[in-house]
């Protein structure tokens, strides 16, 4: 057993389909299955069923393929520790932010990380929250920016930010015309929500539900773009996050932004990482820098 096999069968995994993993790991279609036969042979278990035009992994490959990620995500974090040994703040940081997060934060601090890691490649990933959590275990991202509470003992959270929601409502609604709102004065509402897997929308199910509020039926958004047209076309209120409604994001014609008053609903923002991880002195440095940037834009 090798590490090369290994990253066969987490490409055979992902891919599901024998000749483009081969593509993928710069081999022949033969060389892989052969590799991955010899793996089962040595393991003495079946890892992968092989149907025409199908490729399934058995519960047994289930298993060995999870072992695997981390194995090779281990591997990498080896290699990692020892480049960065010489110059912790060059290479490549793979940092995951989630979409109601990330157009919002990401241009304030990422002029800011440049400034103070000038060497750093920064490679930005934008997926839902369950997505991130799942590649940060896998070791396919080195850290990502996720929205608390997290439950997973392998995990560090470093707290970030908080950062308060605003209520957007159509201009001529009631509520529009207010300077601040008690969370309370949503309790005749129904709000315009997110799908599911957008940790936003559970972030407004919990105000939701503090303020005796009820989601719209037959309307779940994709983005919070369309929530904030929504809005704007006098279909109904949503709660925003307060970095989605400051410069330069404008705002679209026909919305009226009212801020609530103390103690306003908020979300808390962390950067995690595996507590594992070669890296960790310097993840919590570039959580400093975006922290500090993104509390300046909040205040």
């Amino acid at each position: 057993m090798n590490l090369r096999d290994l990253k066969y069968l987490v490409a055979l995994a992902d891919l599901r389909h024998f000749g483009r993993a081969a593509d993928a790991c710069f081999v022949s279609q033969p060389t892989l299955s052969t590799q991955i036969r010899k793996l089962e042979e040595e393991l003495g278990v079946v890892l992968v069923e092989r149907a025409p035009r199908k490729v399934m992994l058995t519960p047994a490959g289930q298993d060995v393929v999870a072992r695997a990620r981390r194995i090779i995500a281990d591997v990498e974090e080896m290699k990692a520790a020892a480049r960065r040994s010489h110059d912790p703040a060059s290479g490549t940081l793979r940092l995951g932010v989630f979409p109601t997060l990330g157009p919002y934060l990401l241009p304030h601090v990422v002029p800011a990380l440049r400034q103070a890691f000038p060497r750093l490649e920064l490679l930005l990933v934008e997926e839902k929250s369950d997505v991130l959590l799942q590649r940060l275990r896998d070791g396919q991202l080195d850290a990502a920016l996720l929205a608390l509470p997290l439950h997973d003992d392998q995990l560090h959270a470093q707290f970030l930010f908080e950062e308060p929601f605003v209520l957007a409502a159509p201009e001529h609604h009631p509520l529009a015309q207010a300077k601040q709102l008690h969370v309370d004065a949503l309790g005749q509402e129904t709000l315009l929500l997110l799908e599911d897997g957008h940790c936003l929308r559970d972030q407004a199910l919990d105000v939701c539900r503090m303020a005796g509020a009820q989601e719209r039926s037959g309307f779940r958004a994709t983005s919070l773009e369309t929530l904030r047209q929504m809005v704007a076309a006098g279909v109904g209120v949503t709660l925003l996050p307060a970095l989605s409604v400051r410069a330069p994001v404008a705002q679209p014609a026909g919305i009226r932004l009212v801020p609530f008053a103390p103690p306003a609903p908020t979300r808390k923002i962390a950067m995690v990482w595996r507590k594992s991880s070669a890296l960790d002195g310097f993840l919590g440095q570039v959580a400093d820098v975006i922290g500090r940037q993104a509390r300046e834009q909040l205040h």
